[in-house]
């Protein structure tokens, strides 16, 4: 999950070009400026504000409006999320330019002014298209960030430093990926679904500060200034060239699977574990033998689902280090495929199964497919790139990802809802036993009343509906487009790499 975002900007040649570190840790730590740590904390907080909505996002969207959620479909939820996720992802080809022209401090400022006003006030309106809208408004802000910030770290490291820059950085994604839903998880269940709105925005207001009083504008390379719209213009321009190389669209094409795979543990799981998975059995072993952590980590006996995807954010904090030290014994396509069929594997086991020891160890093992294909893609465009066309040709990177969001939309909302909504399928066989329900009423109360009127417990309610509608079929789905990227990068690699090796 986080190591996506890392990666969107990073623009430098680590691959291509690699100078001998000699230094010791030490030294090599005391080489960093304050501006790199500084960069460093900036995303780390924006991290935390960003994942401590976007993890609980889907479980609000489509929460009861009595239980302070927007009661929106899951066909509405996963338009507002892929659609705008999409979005920002294209928005740092212009931000980028724009943060060029008018300098990076100003650029930080205005984009976490924009985040904290927007995150704000998406814990105010209540609707589809008020919240559509205020999300793409805080996504701009995202959009502004994601370039500048990257920028920073690659400006203060060198070609024998990049390597551990960038993985401090990346240490700090993850640690403001995982304390970020970590701290939504506990206060929404004190002060309510709000409270998460609140709690990113004021982390925002903290970014702003530290921008202010600690960010240094970093000196920029003197050049011919022209006119922002063409400079914007060349800057798209430049991405159709890229995609003039075959093996760069071919490749990227092909990633768009793979995250569309991915994005499935972030979107659809946390509501397919709601809906389907009974945690009960570890919620009470919580809270009798760690009660101090039961507000946290459970809630209605149940374990909150978003703490099973933050499984994935520990595991990267723990392990990225040696997985990646595997990974350099393979080649990058290896790298790829083997972690596509791993990911697969693990969030595959996550749907096929309501049974909560099969979502853990799912999402266990769908980290470390993360861990192993998803940095790699950046290092193996570096290393097809042509000498010279460096920024050029990393700057394609968030095509697949940006399009991997937006198929995500369709698997996560219209396919989820036709197939796997616990509240749909409960009105289909309401309909189907001619039992008549009132109008109006809100999820929670249909819940209830056709709890009454079927004589069924929720759990009871639920069992049924797993054996009548089998609502785990989503996993043919994802399992069928994570073995295509596979078997596809596979090919390629059989074709298109050895063939241009030769």
């Amino acid at each position: 999950m986080i190591a996506t975002f890392a990666n969107l900007s990073q623009t430098r040649k680590f691959c291509n070009i690699m100078t001998e570190n000699k230094r010791t840790f030490a030294d090599t730590l005391k080489t960093f400026s304050p501006n790199f740590w500084v960069a460093s904390f900036l995303q780390l907080m924006e991290r935390w504000a960003f994942y401590g909505i976007f993890t609980l996002f889907g479980l609000y969207l489509v929460a009861s409006t009595d239980e302070g959620g927007l009661g929106l479909s899951h066909t509405q939820k996963g338009s507002i999320m892929a659609n705008v996720t999409a979005i920002q992802y294209f928005l740092p080809l212009i931000f980028g330019v724009i943060a060029d022209r008018i300098g990076y401090k100003l650029s930080l400022t205005i984009s976490c002014a924009i985040m904290a006003v927007g995150y704000y006030l998406m814990g105010e309106v209540n609707s589809y298209w008020s919240m559509y809208m205020v999300f793409l408004f805080a996504a701009i802000g995202g959009g502004f960030f994601k370039p500048v910030v990257n920028g920073t770290v690659a400006r203060n490291t060198d070609d024998s430093t990049s390597t551990m820059g960038f993985g401090i950085f990346y240490m700090m994604v993850n640690i403001g990926g995982f304390l970020g839903p970590a701290m939504s998880s506990y206060l929404r269940t004190e002060l309510g679904w709000r409270i998460i709105f609140v709690q990113a925005a004021v982390v925002m207001v903290i970014n702003l500060l530290v921008v202010l009083f600690f960010y240094k504008e970093p000196k920029m390379a003197q050049k011919d200034r022209k006119p922002l719209l063409k400079e914007i213009n060349e800057s798209i321009m430049h991405i159709f060239e890229a995609l003039k190389d075959r093996r760069l669209t071919i490749l990227l094409l092909l990633m768009v699977g793979f995250w569309t795979m991915f994005n499935q543990l972030f979107y659809t799981l946390p509501n397919f574990i709601e809906d389907w998975v009974d945690s009960s059995t570890i919620s009470q072993w919580i809270n009798r033998y760690l009660p101090f952590l039961g507000t946290t980590l459970t809630e209605g006996g149940q374990v909150k689902a978003e703490w099973f995807i933050n499984i994935d954010s520990l595991m990267i904090i723990l392990l990225q280090v040696v997985v990646s030290y595997f990974v350099t014994k393979m080649t990058h396509v290896s790298a790829m495929i083997r972690g596509t069929i791993i990911g697969t594997i693990g969030v595959t086991l996550t749907f096929v199964f309501n049974n909560v020891w099969f979502t853990i160890i799912g999402t266990m093992i769908f980290s470390i497919g993360e861990m192993a294909a998803s940095p790699t893609l950046s290092a193996f465009i570096a290393q097809i790139t042509p000498k010279g066309k460096e920024a050029l040709y990393q700057g394609t990177y968030f095509l697949p990802v940006a399009l991997g969001n937006y198929f995500t939309g369709f698997i996560s909302g219209n396919l989820y809802e036709k197939w796997s909504d616990k509240y749909q399928l409960l009105q289909t066989e309401m309909a189907n036993r001619a039992i008549e329900m009132p109008a109006n009423l809100t999820k929670s109360e249909y819940f209830a009343l056709a709890s009454e009127k079927l004589g069924l417990n929720q759990q009871q309610i639920t069992a049924m509906l797993w054996e009548t509608y089998n609502p785990n079929k989503l996993w043919y789905i994802i399992c069928a487009i994570g073995i295509f990227a596979a078997i596809s990068l596979y090919l390629y690699n059989r074709i298109m790499v050895r063939k241009e090796a030769n």
